[in-house]
């Protein structure tokens, strides 16, 4: 399969996202998002921890629109993106500067706090 292909696949599993111009929960199919801050979720609908961040996600969608893009991509579903980003467990959280370098990865649940402070530190506000 072309790299090209496993982005656009990657991008229909996005559950959640946000966008720089609305905010409207489209799909995005090129994760780390272009010039912005990107946090990447990377889990499963099924995972016990996965689904007790799904609120967090959506509430930081809501609350972070036009300033960072927030992108769930079940690991499950589609493993390709597990594959390109090295994980090894889910759910794993993978934090993008602008430019789209990695700067912050961690593994397990993520709290809502952790991930603000996590926003802040990268200029985020």
């Amino acid at each position: 399969m072309r790299t090209g292909s496993l982005k656009v696949i990657a991008g229909v599993f996005c559950l959640f996202v946000l966008l720089l111009s609305t905010g409207e929960g489209a799909v995005v199919a090129e994760v780390p998002v272009r010039g912005v801050v990107t946090m990447i979720d990377l889990g499963a609908r099924k995972c016990i921890p996965c689904k007790m961040m799904a609120p967090i996600l959506v509430k930081l969608e809501r609350e972070y629109a036009g300033r960072a893009a927030i992108v769930f991509l079940d690991v499950w579903e589609d493993r390709g993106p597990a594959y390109r980003f090295g994980i090894r467990t889910i759910p794993t959280q993978i934090f993008f500067d602008k430019k789209g370098t990695e700067v912050y990865r961690h593994e397990g649940f993520l709290s809502e706090e952790a991930i603000v402070r996590q926003l802040k530190i990268m200029g985020v506000k």
